[in-house]
């Protein structure tokens, strides 16, 4: 009944082309031919998007509005119920995710930077999706990552099976928060689904260290993916000029942030940090130099493409493409891929479609659908 109401009740926003628009890109991947068409353009910049029923995209615009598109008709409605946002810089209304037993009138969850004694802070929040109106809005947890910097805040959220919710946080834009355990601040942290700290997080009960960080040492980590079949936990964070990385998560260890990297200072020609490796810090799975800047990270798991399965997808934002990196059983990276260059399109967000198709936003405010080219 939810979803009917909401389809009858769409108060249209804008219009995106049908399923047989004519693509704006063809292209090849691992044999497999695809295509590129838009489905929505002349947004603000759709930093979340996240299917909340078939053909129905919920997305996060960062200057503050939860909008709801319908695939089909073409029809986009702003709703109602979010919080007050306050963009500045990289901050604003974040990410959105969904728990995999998801059902209609379930909890949605919500990054976003909220305005604290003058600072901002990476949050994360929940409601629920009630016609065109989000419903009994919680802030679960205002993190500890106050900073006068309108930078680094992250943030994405994935879940394990388990009914546990995984988010992370930027180093705010000061790099000893990321050593640094009094902070959420340059983490990975774990909570409940209701906010709450699960009791096996690996710094509970130790004095001094907030219980809700499951890893530390990291920059600004703007995509985060879980593996249910394996259980491994993935991230993709920036590093300062060159040097961004993919790193594989385990429970309190520290991932080296401002202490290693592969970066240098943006002033000049110098590395940051004592080195690339140091005893009892964490190397990274893969390294890009230069950066691409990556926003997103994706797991594939669908039919649509077979050879990207297990694949990571990341949209770039400074090189622009679709990155899409192989891992073995070994959880390494044996290879990589770029994608939709001819575009020249800073790619923000990601999601799978029940079809396996993927579907992406972009800064200059388009969502596109990447799908397997029709037989002729």
């Amino acid at each position: 009944m939810l979803i009917r109401f909401i389809f009858l009740g769409l108060m249209t926003l804008a219009l995106v082309q049908p399923l047989a628009a004519e693509p704006v890109l063809l292209g090849n991947s691992s044999g497999m031919a695809f295509q590129v068409e838009q489905v929505a353009s002349d947004l603000g910049i759709p930093w979340g998007l996240v299917f909340v029923a078939p053909g129905k995209i919920l997305f996060t615009e960062r200057a503050g509005h939860v909008r709801l598109l319908d695939i089909a008709s073409g029809a986009v409605t702003t709703l109602t119920g979010g919080p007050e946002i306050n963009p500045r810089g990289q901050g604003g209304l974040l990410d959105v995710a969904l728990p995999p037993d998801y059902q209609p009138g379930g909890w949605i969850y919500f990054t976003y930077s909220k305005d604290l004694q003058r600072q901002q802070v990476t949050s994360l929040a929940r409601a629920r999706l009630s016609g065109e109106q989000l419903a009994d809005w919680q802030d679960l947890l205002v993190t500890r990552s106050s900073s006068d910097t309108s930078r680094h805040f992250g943030s994405r959220i994935a879940f394990d099976s388990a009914g546990r919710l995984f988010f992370t946080v930027g180093d705010r834009g000061v790099r000893p928060n990321g050593q640094d355990l009094s902070t959420h601040a340059g983490a990975v942290l774990r909570v409940n689904l209701d906010g709450s700290v699960p009791p096996d997080n690996p710094f509970v009960g130790r004095s001094g260290v907030l219980a809700e960080i499951w890893s530390y040492g990291h920059r600004n980590p703007q995509g985060i993916a879980y593996d249910e079949q394996t259980g491994r936990l993935w991230i993709i964070e920036h590093g300062p000029r060159g040097g961004d990385e993919i790193n594989l998560v385990a429970p309190g260890r520290n991932y080296g942030w401002p202490v290693i990297s592969y970066g240098k200072e943006y002033w000049g020609p110098l590395a940051v940090g004592e080195g690339t490796e140091k005893a009892g810090m964490e190397n990274p799975v893969k390294v890009y130099i230069p950066s691409i800047a990556p926003a997103s990270l994706l797991l594939y798991s669908g039919k649509a493409f077979p050879g990207w399965r297990g694949n990571l997808l990341s949209g770039a934002l400074k090189l622009t493409h679709l990155n899409r990196v192989v891992i073995d059983e070994q959880g390494k990276a044996v290879a990589e891929e770029r994608l939709l260059e001819e575009l020249g399109e800073r790619i923000r967000a990601l999601a799978e479609s029940p079809e396996g198709w993927l579907y992406l936003s972009t800064d200059s405010g388009r969502i596109l659908r990447l799908r397997p080219q029709p037989a002729e």
